[in-house]
């Protein structure tokens, strides 16, 4: 079947966040005189939404309810204000962006980032490449959660099993499988080769131009 749909995680996909999502939550932490983390560390706390990043980053012993909503708003506006500082397309995506348009391939991002910084960062630094972009609005709505995904392919016209998912971690893997969407997971992110695998990856590519074999 020809694919002609494809919808992209963001974070570790697309852009390379790392070091602008750490930096806002550790001035969150310092500012409360709580230990911060290595970049290395966030790796692991990226891909579950900006709320549960905020829950992990946290000490044990500080990690109500109520200290993790406060902390939330205040990284969101952290990061709100530098979301794209450091923040960069991984090589070989602009070009891979364009090749697809030419194409005439549809395109998507659907992250679990907040729904407005996915739409600035999307809008900024990938100008007119995407039909849409969506982040989280609701926590029921998080992926692994395919509501979103089947949303789009409906505004697409397209069957779900005409699409690409492509993204970086086990979640991404789990929502093209839930959406019945042929999952694509790339080892260049946050996630390992073996994690994607056993989440249900059915194709692995280690550079961006390896996605146009596929299609």
């Amino acid at each position: 079947m020809k694919f002609k749909g494809i919808i992209f995680d963001l974070d570790g996909t697309l852009v390379n966040s790392l070091e602008d999502i750490s930096d806002a939550m550790n001035t969150v932490l310092k500012g409360l005189n709580y230990p911060t983390h290595t970049y290395d560390t966030y790796q692991y706390f990226i891909g579950s939404g900006l709320r549960n990043l905020v829950s992990k980053a946290l000490p044990a012993t500080n990690n109500s309810d109520d200290q993790i909503e406060i902390c939330f708003e205040c990284m969101v506006n952290e990061y709100r204000e530098m979301c794209t500082v450091k923040t960069k397309p991984y090589e070989g995506i602009l070009e891979l962006l364009e090749n697809l348009n030419s194409q005439n391939i549809k395109m998507a991002v659907f992250s679990n980032k907040a729904d407005e910084l996915t739409k600035k960062i999307a809008s900024e630094i990938f100008p007119n490449s995407f039909d849409t972009a969506v982040g989280l609005s609701t926590e029921e709505l998080k992926k692994p959660n395919p509501f979103e995904a089947v949303e789009i392919s409906k505004n697409w016209n397209l069957k779900p099993e005409e699409i690409l998912f492509v993204g970086d971690s086990d979640i991404d893997m789990k929502t093209a499988i839930n959406a019945n969407m042929f999952p694509v997971g790339v080892t260049w992110g946050y996630r390992t080769e073996d994690e994607l695998k056993n989440s249900g990856a059915k194709a692995i590519i280690n550079n961006a131009s390896e996605l146009i074999d596929i299609l």
